[in-house]
């Protein structure tokens, strides 16, 4: 399997789901650039890697330090 069947691309919708926001959020952050959220523009269609996702959550995620 290549790397692009295991990172598939996902639509505004899902993506906001994913992160439990609106897709509009998502369109306001991509325009003002509020977070560095690494995006696909395939004509004018948005998509959103998986692993752009995962990563966006990981470097957000609050813990206890160790």
């Amino acid at each position: 399997m290549d790397k692009q069947t295991n990172d598939p691309l996902r639509n505004e919708v899902e993506s906001a789901q994913f992160l439990g926001i609106k897709p509009t959020t998502l369109q306001v952050w991509r325009s003002t650039k509020r977070y560095p959220l690494a995006f696909v523009k395939v004509g004018r269609l948005v998509r959103y890697r998986q692993s752009a996702l995962d990563a966006f959550v990981q470097l957000r995620t609050q813990g206890i330090a160790q």
